[in-house]
């Protein structure tokens, strides 16, 4: 047994115990610890509870992050922690790209700075603030600033990391067309309701022609985790160590493993006091490697299971 799995498994009994959604849920299919023997035994949460129930192991947080949703109710991650949020999203970057400071950080995220409990936005500042350059910071609706700010950055040769929701990038990649020759160019998602949702290929492809690059980095995250993986091009992304990613049989969510297509389960480590263990509403697909593509997500509104605990 490795020391991811030794901390799972830790961490499973410590939530089952302590978590009363998750507890209540994994009784309700009729899991407890002692059958849990492989990391695919682990119960995996539907998502969806974020939105309907209180998923703790306390009774106290520091702050609750949101969901950006899509209008009704949205997802809240009771974080007990704001360090601790801090320490993961900082070890996750650093694991694939090195160190805060060596960046100047550029990001591009409308309608989330609307939003004082998201977490990207959280995640990003905290980058900008680490990097401490002077231009560092957010470039809300000023394209014409931000072009004039990575032609700056690019004919000084400085390392530049641009972050950014999927439309607002290529908004402005289309109104104001550069070549990035030193510049990290970093897509979170987010097309859903702002343009017309193009797939992967299509949209890095536009994207790698408006910022003059060869490959467009990615950012996997969500409210409900503090961990992130990374993808440095073609959609394959990277778990850091805190982070590991399985598929599920979209007909029958017991059926859990650590390769093929379906919906993907994550366990974060770094969600010590809420729930490690999620079934999220993305499809993907898991290689032996431990990478994994997302593909798309489930059509239906919610995951199979929510109905389970739906009052």
């Amino acid at each position: 047994m490795n020391l991811f799995e030794k901390e799972a498994f830790s961490l499973f009994a410590y939530q089952h115990e302590h978590n009363p959604v998750y507890r209540s849920y994994c009784d309700l299919i009729n899991i407890n610890p002692a059958d849990v023997h492989a990391l695919t035994d682990i119960p995996f949460l539907p998502i969806e509870l974020f939105k309907s129930h209180r998923v703790s192991c306390t009774d106290k947080e520091e702050i609750v992050f949101e969901s950006s949703g899509t209008g009704g109710i949205v997802s809240k991650h009771y974080v007990n922690s704001l360090e601790h949020y801090v320490q993961s999203f900082t070890s996750c970057f650093s694991e694939f790209y090195g160190k805060p400071e060596d960046y100047f950080i550029l990001a591009l995220l409308p309608g989330y700075l609307e939003r004082p409990n998201a977490s990207l936005v959280y995640m990003c500042q905290n980058l900008i603030d680490r990097a401490q350059k002077p231009i560092s910071g957010f470039y809300l609706n000023e394209f014409d600033r931000l072009h004039q700010t990575l032609a700056q950055l690019n004919k000084q040769q400085k390392p530049t990391l641009l972050i950014g929701v999927s439309f607002a990038l290529l908004d402005f990649c289309e109104a104001y067309p550069i070549r990035c020759t030193n510049t990290i160019i970093m897509e979170t998602g987010g097309m859903k309701g702002r343009r017309k949702e193009l797939i992967r290929e299509e949209l890095h492809m536009r994207l790698k022609q408006g910022f003059g690059v060869t490959e467009i980095h990615s950012e996997y995250g969500m409210t409900e985790l503090l961990s992130q993986a990374y993808s440095k091009g073609k959609g394959v992304f990277y778990t850091p160590q805190s982070m590991r990613v399985f598929v599920r049989d979209v007909r029958d969510p017991k059926q859990v493993t650590q390769t093929g297509t379906g919906g993907l389960n994550i366990i974060d480590l770094s969600n010590k006091s809420s729930c490690a263990f999620i079934a999220t509403q993305d499809l993907g697909k898991c290689y032996t490697d431990g990478t994994f593509e997302v593909l798309g997500r489930f059509d239906s509104a919610d995951i199979r299971g929510c109905s389970l605990m739906t009052a």
